[in-house]
């Protein structure tokens, strides 16, 4: 948990710095998607192309599985011969997409400790803060301990002036919170809800369904993209079948902000992969191996060539004149 919280304090740099410019958590939340789409593109790109190689060499594999299908362990065998010829690990992809559900731990740990992890507040301050709004009548804080910071922003604008709130934070610290406060509302809805509290016949139960369908889209269509390899990759399939339910079970329990983090994510994810699916297709592999493979072929025939050139015999007028320049 330490290790997320250490991800979220690092994210939460981003996020604030997104919302300091824009003042709204929702946009706040695309820019900083944006942003964290960016760092994590060489990741992406590095699963494409390992997704296309793999396709690349399905049919390959399937005569190798047919033709050892009675010695599993010589079909093995083959197959690591034909994947370091190739130049291919058919594991590549798999801790690439491994990465985005580091990030989302983070950016939970941001979300649901905003004060902390996102404003990077003294964490001894924060906690002395909530135990005071904890004695206070009426505003004591019944909820899930892993959301009393999202509580305390939530009331902080109608304690900011009591003497115990001054006393614990600076002017300037008052002044960055409470304009934090101020920014959970994108197109009339708290992003700092959880679904979970509103029940399934609340709008609220759309961020689960859209986070859902959303993962869902973006894996079909890489599927598509990549026919054969989903069905060499297990931890392929893992992402096709288990992501999107865990995704809308997460959505559901977790604060908005992290589901719409995640829908956004999945968005841009899907056209990502329509855009490279086109330029790193296993077509387009196949090309790029096949013409690697006829200039390496031109490259070894002219060092032939070259190596065997015959020299220039010397004529009959030049042994003369050595002949005549020895008796000299």
């Amino acid at each position: 948990m330490q290790i997320f919280g250490f991800l979220g304090s690092l994210l939460g740099y981003i996020l604030w710095g997104a919302f300091y410019i824009f003042r709204d958590f929702g946009l706040s939340i695309i820019v900083f998607t944006l942003i964290v789409k960016i760092l994590m593109f060489p990741f992406s790109l590095k699963q494409q192309k390992s997704m296309a190689n793999m396709s690349r060499l399905s049919k390959k594999q399937k005569e190798i599985q047919e033709k050892y299908k009675n010695n599993r362990q010589l079909a093995q065998e083959e197959m690591a011969k034909l994947y370091e010829k190739e130049g291919v690990k058919p594991s590549g992809g798999c801790l690439t997409t491994l990465i985005p559900m580091l990030v989302i731990f983070g950016v939970f740990y941001a979300v649901a400790y905003p004060l902390t992890n996102t404003l990077h507040l003294d964490s001894a301050s924060v906690n002395e803060a909530i135990a005071y709004v904890n004695t206070i009548p009426g505003y004591a804080m019944d909820v899930n301990p892993t959301y009393q910071q999202i509580s305390f922003l939530n009331i902080f604008p109608d304690i900011a002036n009591t003497e115990a709130i001054r006393n614990i934070f600076n002017p300037e610290q008052i002044d960055t919170i409470t304009m934090f406060s101020n920014g959970f509302n994108t197109f009339g809805i708290n992003l700092f809800s959880v679904p979970k509290d509103f029940g399934f016949f609340h709008p609220m139960i759309l961020f689960p369904i859209l986070c859902f369908a959303s993962n869902v889209g973006s894996q079909l269509i890489m599927t598509r993209i990549n026919k054969n390899q989903m069905q060499q990759q297990g931890c392929m399939k893992i992402m096709i079948y288990v992501l999107p339910l865990f995704s809308a079970y997460i959505a559901y329990i977790v604060p908005a902000a992290v589901a719409f983090y995640w829908i956004i994510s999945s968005l841009i994810s899907l056209v990502q992969s329509v855009i490279l699916g086109k330029m790193f297709s296993p077509a387009h592999m196949v090309a790029n191996s096949e013409a690697r493979h006829v200039a390496l072929l031109f490259e070894q025939e002219a060092k032939v060539e070259y190596a065997y050139v015959p020299h220039e015999l010397p004529t009959k007028s030049g042994a003369n004149s050595k002949q005549k320049k020895k008796k000299k």
